[in-house]
């Protein structure tokens, strides 16, 4: 069973930038698509972005498009957010989600195709 854990969260500007890092244990990450969802307070957890193990697109939020892209290092057994031009709306809890081996669902977006899940990182973005 994998395990992962976030990292890299933390307070910035707007207009500045974060890192988000997924260190995955237990498992390995190459043969499965691995995604970002965050929880803003009082809202329900969303999806951000998503990278497939078989390659291809890398769906995103429209609301992240062009700010933030999702990487892989699976020598490293690692998955990344970077955040640029982050905006006070930004601000949420960040977790990372892993698929089981092989598995393909036909809508990277759905929360129900994850079940494995880290604990979260905080991201604060001030005004």
């Amino acid at each position: 069973q994998v395990q992962l854990v976030e990292s890299g969260g933390g307070l910035v500007q707007a207009g500045g930038s974060l890192r988000l890092s997924c260190a995955a244990s237990g498992g390995t990450i190459s043969s499965r698509t691995l995604a970002w969802f965050r929880q803003a307070p009082g809202k329900e957890r969303e999806f951000v972005a998503a990278i497939r193990w078989s390659g291809g697109t890398t769906p995103l939020a429209d609301s992240v498009k062009g700010r933030f892209t999702i990487s892989r290092d699976n020598a490293k057994n690692s998955v990344y957010l970077q955040m640029n031009s982050l905006k006070p709306e930004d601000t949420a809890v960040y977790s990372c989600a892993a698929t089981k081996p092989y598995y393909t669902s036909s809508d990277p977006r759905s929360q129900g195709g994850y079940p494995y899940w880290g604990q979260g990182t905080q991201v604060s973005v001030s005004s």
